[in-house]
């Protein structure tokens, strides 16, 4: 069974930072593609950040460039996502999300990810 399970939400001022984690099983971590997407009330999820574990590549939407780090650890099959500098424009569901499954398409760029597996989902806000 394939699980993701993220934690590392909550409030914070503007000009702060958090950071989520997602851990995965029931797929081959160093064979996929993981990283969050941010929904807010009456709009769309919109991709935020991902890795490919295979290589270390990283994306990152535009928004969030320079302040926004995803990193990968192996040993503990978790995606990390450090954010700093946060605005309240930031805040959201988050929702860590995973493409793992058979031939795992390489991504060019954060719109062109498209995972099959979703976490719960963990609110940050962002205060101004």
């Amino acid at each position: 069974e394939v699980q993701l399970v993220e934690s590392g939400g909550g409030l914070v001022q503007a000009g702060g930072s958090l950071r989520l984690s997602c851990t995965a099983s029931g797929f081959i971590f160093n064979n996929s593609v993981i990283g969050w997407f941010r929904q807010t009330p009456g709009k769309e999820r919109d991709g935020v950040s991902c890795i490919d574990t295979r290589d270390g590549s990283t994306y990152y939407a535009d928004s969030v460039k320079g302040r926004f780090s995803i990193s990968s650890d192996h040993a503990k099959n978790t995606v990390f996502l450090q954010m700093n500098n946060l605005k309240p424009e930031d805040t959201g569901v988050y929702f860590c999300a995973a493409d793992a499954m058979g031939t795992v398409p390489k991504v060019k760029a954060v719109w062109d990810f498209v995972p099959i597996f979703w976490a719960q989902g963990t609110q940050v806000t962002v205060s101004s």
